[in-house]
């Protein structure tokens, strides 16, 4: 169905997936996870308008590229060339630039009751980027899950961190600091005052970053997280509502995960106040294209990019 349209003149469309307990709602504009309603609740910030997310948006339920979270001083060096980004987060470049995947109008390949797969075409030098990339991500609902692929490819060296922006709260409501995290990580990645990583995978324990055992969101360091956890094994992360008991289980197969627990949300120029919602957001490491220490982000022709994250939901 018909969500709007923007005042180019392109249409967006909003697709409604059905299976067990879960029922999402996406759409075409910055193939936004917009609501995922689980047994009647839903646990995800959308917004009612496009309008609204044009302009009171943080990213929510986007998919942001071509680079999910930040790369320092709006450059990276790639086969001996150096490309220039826009900085739009500080001396940042923040989930692609100013005008990212999240902005973007995406094609609608394939739909159906329990699935959507929308495609999008990022031409060489879009927001600095070199190479013509055309990327996928489909959202499916089966049972008690949600998953997302996505993949791409290139045409020409290029570097990507594709990742969904959703901000989740699993009572529907209210904040978010007395849910409680697990995340199967032994370590994170400090970083300095700009959010840029230092290089360092610095140890969990006897930290505020431990959530190796459950924790509640704001038992420490009032809440103020916004960090990529380095995961291990299958990557697993578990977050329980004290309340109601909801719980959302998480796996995925990228190396990372940045935890946001929502703080600078400000009720003013969206419409949801601090930590109305929290984000895992499934990536690689931020910086990753400066950082050759890092698990690498770079994507060359012939090779083709593939990541699953999975949020289920058990009775």
């Amino acid at each position: 169905m018909m969500f709007g349209t923007l005042p180019s003149g392109e249409r967006v469309e909003r697709f409604e997936l059905t299976s067990g307990r879960l029922r999402a709602a996406v759409l075409s504009y910055g193939a936004v996870l917009q609501s995922l309603e689980v047994a009647g609740v839903d646990v995800v910030l959308g917004l009612d308008t496009l309008e609204d997310y044009l302009t009171r948006s943080r990213y929510f339920g986007a998919v942001v590229g071509r680079y999910g979270n930040r790369i320092a001083n709006g450059s990276f060096t790639l086969d001996g060339v150096t490309y220039t980004l826009p900085r739009n987060n500080g001396p940042a470049s923040l989930h692609g630039g100013v005008e990212g995947f999240d902005s973007k109008v995406w094609t609608v390949a394939d739909a159906g009751d329990t699935s959507v797969t929308l495609t999008l075409t990022s031409p060489d030098g879009d927001q600095g980027y070199p190479g013509t990339l055309t990327a996928s991500v489909t959202y499916t609902v089966d049972g008690d899950a949600l998953r997302i692929d996505y993949t791409a490819e290139t045409d020409a060296p290029t570097v990507l961190n594709l990742t969904n922006h959703s901000y989740f709260n699993l009572a529907g409501g209210g904040d978010v600091l007395g849910h409680e995290l697990r995340i199967g990580a032994e370590h994170y990645l400090p970083v300095d005052d700009d959010k840029i990583p230092t290089g360092e995978l610095a140890a969990v324990k006897g930290t505020p970053f431990d959530f190796t055992t459950p924790h509640a969101i704001g038992a420490r360091l009032d809440g103020a997280y916004d960090h990529c956890f380095v995961l291990d094994g299958s990557g697993d992360m578990r977050v329980v509502e004290p309340v109601s008991g909801l719980t959302m289980e998480v796996t995925t197969t990228e190396p990372g995960v940045q935890f946001y627990a929502g703080g600078m949300l400000d009720g003013a120029s969206t419409p949801y106040g601090p930590h109305a919602g929290f984000c895992l957001e499934t990536q690689h490491f931020p910086d990753s294209p400066n950082r050759p220490e890092f698990p690498s982000t770079v994507l060359r022709p012939g090779e083709r990019f593939t990541s699953t994250t999975t949020y289920r939901f058990p009775a």
